[in-house]
């Protein structure tokens, strides 16, 4: 493969890489003293085997057998005779996998070297070995070569002199064992950045081995900000945990696929799994991920053949009560209430006249929170309105629907009055029950944001007139506790851009973080409605702090719910703590969007009180 197709094939998706080869040959119990790679010549069926289950597991790369299939290293077991034979046995029985069947999707095959013991060996001899290893698995059809688990800085430059001694512009990836978590951005830039030598530069940077999910984040976050090339990472399953005299590694599929979502807003274009992983690791991973890569599609209007005009929109202050407030600077109160799991609605226009007769200005009705199946939202959002005597922001999600349903969701909206809307991407099937539901995402939070503009001056997606123009407010959702945190100050702008007029973050528990947040996108004069989440509970603050995707929660914050037995003591610190909150960040937000913790509206109305 050339550089530039295996660039392309990495920009063009978020591509999974397979798991461990090792672990899964020891786990059908091949002994350890055993030269792993020449199994592919005495038991091909085995290793195809287990490349098989990592493709039907949704990997778009399998990773040859052929990790120690070095002259160096295959000298303790007598086979350096067999180097090249065991190195194109490796490739044929990959692309055996491959080929078995349809898979749907292109797959890649890349041609494994693993690091060479330095012990009595010369730069030129290990320079030698490589180059002979890698045009082994180039002859046999390898895509691509994956230098893996360089050990320093110079085993990386001996693997580039070795592609430079091949000759041919072919494909590589050199992926690094870095000695732990904390290694600092300055740290991997040394160790992944060459000067101009006149030698191959790689096609993509990984880092693999060595590191269980958690402590590859925090290279993660240097790599994507230093490398030049793609980046793609491929933790351990944890650390290993001796047991029975065993080395048994107790990283569960969902642990490392919660790492795995956190990559891919990194901006890691690749993800795999390295030692301990295995094809139910692979599956997890895989149906987290996919549909955050997926290329989505561009909105722009089309330019129809009547040259239809763009309308100028509504102001703002004529749109809804919420979008006069918005645009006169007064103070909003919003209470986010949850569809229900049932088609009864009834308690839920209840609360909505609670809060209607409280003062409070409007409703946040999302939609399907961690991917959870429930009642309509906008069926939900008419009834709040129609019966509930209170306005609803809509939350609007690109998870369930291609742009023809969204368009005519949008379209929907304005005819029944909804006029209020809040646009996000959605959480990924995965995060909910239905993890073998499909996501579609056609498009993003800012990708919404600029159809709904194009519907408010009077044109849809295909260039077509909309008469009447539509008038929604169009809110937007941002993190300040974002872990990469100049992506999301970089995305608010674009959705700035798009035509948002205000933006309601995450439940904000740390107000340092808000405070940064604040300050980086001052520069929008977009008002903040700051999202407050009162604690109902001890174990109601560790799930928010363990389990929910984007949001922080202090140390502080559970020391001092533990501080109370009772459910009830409990309750009353979490509305304390978020009073204190809602009263520290009043001078610096338009307003506040306060949750309803277990669907109890008087407990966000309790401190909206303060």
């Amino acid at each position: 493969m050339l550089s530039i197709e295996l660039n392309h094939f990495l920009q063009e998706q978020l591509v999974v890489f397979d798991g461990a080869m090792g672990t899964e040959l020891y786990r059908r119990h091949v002994f350890t003293n055993r030269c792993y790679d020449e199994i592919c010549i005495t038991d091909p069926k085995l290793v195809r085997e287990i490349h098989t289950e990592y493709l039907a597991a949704g990997a778009d790369v399998i990773t040859t057998n052929s990790f120690g299939a070095n002259d160096i290293a295959l000298l303790q077991h007598g086979l350096v005779p067999k180097m090249a034979d065991i190195n194109h046995a490796a490739v044929k029985v990959a692309m055996e996998a491959r080929d078995s069947r349809n898979w749907g999707r292109r797959i890649l095959i890349a041609g494994s070297i693993g690091p060479l013991r330095t012990t009595g060996t010369t730069e030129a001899e290990r320079v030698d070995v490589l180059s002979r290893q890698a045009k082994a698995l180039l002859e046999a059809g390898a895509d691509f070569i994956i230098f893996e688990t360089l050990p320093s800085r110079q085993a990386a430059l001996e693997a580039r002199k070795a592609m430079a001694a091949i000759g041919e512009n072919v494909a590589f990836v050199l992926s690094h064992s870095m000695p732990d978590g904390d290694a600092t951005a300055e740290e991997i830039k040394n160790r992944t950045a060459f000067a101009e030598d006149g030698l191959p530069v790689a096609d993509a940077i990984g880092f693999n081995c060595g590191l269980g999910p958690s402590a590859m984040l925090k290279i993660a976050e240097h790599a994507v900000k230093v490398c030049t090339v793609p980046v793609i990472v491929q933790p351990n399953a944890g650390t290993p945990q001796a047991v029975d005299n065993r080395q048994l590694y107790m990283c569960d599929p969902e642990y490392m696929s919660t790492y795995a979502v956190r990559y891919a807003a990194l901006g890691v274009r690749a993800i795999g799994g390295c030692c301990g992983t295995t094809p139910e690791h692979i599956r997890d991973l895989a149906n987290s991920v996919k549909p955050l890569g997926k290329k989505q599609v561009v909105i722009e209007t089309v330019e129809s053949t009547e040259q239809v005009p763009l309308a100028a929109e509504k102001p703002l202050a004529e749109r809804s009560r919420l979008g006069a407030k918005l645009a006169k600077g007064e103070w909003i109160t919003t209470v986010e209430v949850t569809p229900p799991r049932s088609w009864n609605l009834d308690s839920i226009i209840e609360k909505a006249k609670v809060c209607a007769a409280a003062g409070v200005d409007v409703l946040n009705v999302p939609d399907g929170p961690r991917a959870s199946p429930r009642l309509s939202p906008l069926v939900t959002a008419m009834k709040i309105q129609n019966e509930g005597g209170i306005d609803a922001v809509l939350h609007v999600c690109c998870r369930d629907m291609n742009l023809i349903a969204m368009q005519a969701q949008l379209l929907g909206c304005a005819a029944v009055g909804l006029n209020n809307l809040l646009f996000i991407t959605g959480d990924p099937p995965k995060l909910g029950n239905y993890s073998f539901a499909s996501g579609v995402f056609d498009t993003d939070s800012i990708g919404l944001v600029k159809l709904q503009k194009h519907l408010n001056q009077g044109v849809d997606l295909g260039g077509q007139k909309i008469d009447p123009p539509t008038a929604a407010v169009c809110g937007v959702g941002a993190d300040p506790n974002a872990i990469d945190f100049d992506r999301e100050i970089r995305r608010l702008h674009e959705k700035v851009e798009a035509g948002a007029n205000f933006v309601t973050t995450q439940p904000v528990f740390d107000i340092r973080s808000l405070e940064r947040f604040l300050d980086a996108i001052a520069d929008t004069h977009l008002p903040v409605i700051a999202g407050i989440w009162p604690m109902s509970s001890l174990r109601n603050a560790l799930f928010m702090k363990n389990e929910v995707p984007g949001v922080v929660v202090p140390d502080w914050i559970i020391e001092k719910m533990q501080s109370s037995d009772t459910k009830e003591g409990q309750l009353e610190i979490g509305i304390e703590i978020a009073r204190k909150t809602l009263a520290d960040i009043r001078s610096r937000v338009a307003g506040v969007q306060v949750s309803a913790p277990l669907g109890n509206v008087k407990t966000a109305l309790r401190v909206l009180e303060a």
